[in-house]
């Protein structure tokens, strides 16, 4: 079966949204042991969305769309499908009804122009949306494509997935081939060339899977997919002991996941102290669901009279050592482990620019680990520009702590 994306929105041609949709949509698509052939993302532009609808019409077995299904000026999927099938749009009952409940749910009344998310093409089915207001369409035999099937999802991403997972991925699993498993395993600390050099004897004695090697600021994946879960299992097993402590974790969680999961093993707790990474550590780590069972807290102490304030520290000392230094960042770690009563206390300072005469040079990071062993410390030189510093700070910051648990 030849499976088309298209995903619809002028935002999804900028740098301020990305299209996470149709990732989604195709590691949903592998489990079912089916797969896209193409994807395409696409402005709110009539003229470019006709001729792509066309063309999809004709290469395409099955056609998913997400976005354009709004009530605005710029959502429009569903009319030009029809236009060029040759239907009419016509209102369905059950769609306006589900509008109106969504409505008088929160108190509000709709305004008129949400009623034209109730318009179907004539000979498709509507897709109830139990969580937004816009319903997806399933046509299926749309006129002249016999064979053919037209999914139209919302682009919001928690209507589209629970859209998919309720009204779709029923109907596609009959037509399922054999689902594809995936390995994924989250290595720290090491470079992508690294450790494509140092797992390809591994990966060459299972070339039989699919492998891919994906590499962002804060980790590296490493992923393997193929039919055979054992087959994936035996190699989860020889990478092992390749990767040692590099490796973070096995699964779908990442860095903090693998952080977390262990201090609630130990029964152990973890608090932050921050100042260059603004907030950023603790905003990683409560982004996990359930951290607070291991995390409980911290500061983002990013002035001096923060730190003094917040964490008990001396003024005039920090005018001494400075507030980039190593003797800065160990007295934050201790001070907020002190104060929060934690097993485990991180704290991070540094400078991620822009400079300024006199202070410590842009990409200087302190990072300290206190803990019932003592204080360790970090003094990294980081590249790239302040977003950038930030991030890998708190990566190196996280991954210290995970090697420290890991170790004892």
């Amino acid at each position: 079966m030849r499976i088309e994306c298209i995903a619809i929105g002028t935002e999804l041609l900028t740098t301020r949204r990305v299209d996470t949709n149709s990732v989604w949509l195709g590691e949903r698509l592998a489990g079912l042991g089916l797969a896209f052939h193409r994807k395409t993302a696409v402005g709110d532009n009539r003229e470019d969305l006709a001729e792509l609808f066309r063309e999809a019409l004709k290469r395409s077995d099955l056609i998913i769309t997400t976005g354009g299904l709004g009530p605005t000026f710029d959502d429009f999927t569903k009319e030009l499908f029809a236009e060029l099938l040759g239907v009419e749009l016509v209102e369905d009952a059950a769609s306006r009804a589900d509008m109106l409940a969504f409505y008088a749910a929160r108190n509000r009344v709709p305004p008129q122009v949400n009623f034209k998310q109730a318009l179907i093409p004539v000979g498709a089915e509507p897709l109830r949306n139990q969580v937004g207001t816009a319903p997806g369409v399933w046509w299926q035999d749309p006129p002249g494509h016999p064979g053919a099937r037209i999914v139209m999802l919302p682009g919001v991403p928690r209507e589209m997935k629970t859209m998919w997972e309720e009204r779709v991925e029923p109907r596609l699993k009959p037509l399922a081939d054999r689902p594809v498993h995936t390995l994924r395993m989250v290595v720290c600390g090491v470079p992508e060339s690294n450790l494509d050099e140092r797992t390809r004897e591994v990966r060459e004695r299972h070339s039989h899977l699919d492998w891919t090697i994906l590499a962002n600021l804060t980790q590296v994946e490493l992923l393997a997919r193929g039919p055979e879960p054992r087959a994936l299992e035996a190699a989860r097993l020889d990478f092992e002991p390749v990767l040692g402590q590099d490796l973070a974790s096995v699964g779908d969680g990442n860095l903090e996941d693998a952080i977390l999961d262990q201090l609630k093993v130990r029964g152990e707790t973890l608090a932050v102290a921050e100042s260059m990474s603004g907030g950023l550590l603790a905003s990683r780590l409560t982004a996990v669901p359930g951290a607070s069972a291991a995390f409980l807290g911290g500061a983002t102490a990013y002035t001096v009279a923060a730190k003094a304030a917040l964490l008990g520290l001396d003024p005039a000392w920090l005018a001494q050592v400075g507030t980039v230094s190593e003797a800065c960042v160990v007295a934050m770690a201790e001070a907020v482990r002190q104060r929060l009563g934690s097993t485990w206390a991180l704290a991070i300072c540094g400078n991620a620019g822009p400079g300024a005469e006199g202070e410590a040079p842009v990409g200087s990071v302190f990072i300290a680990l206190a803990g019932p062993h003592g204080t360790q410390v970090r003094a990294p030189k980081m590249a790239g520009d302040r977003a950038e510093i930030q991030l890998r700070s708190t990566a190196q910051a996280l991954d210290l702590l995970r090697r420290s648990l890991r170790n004892g």
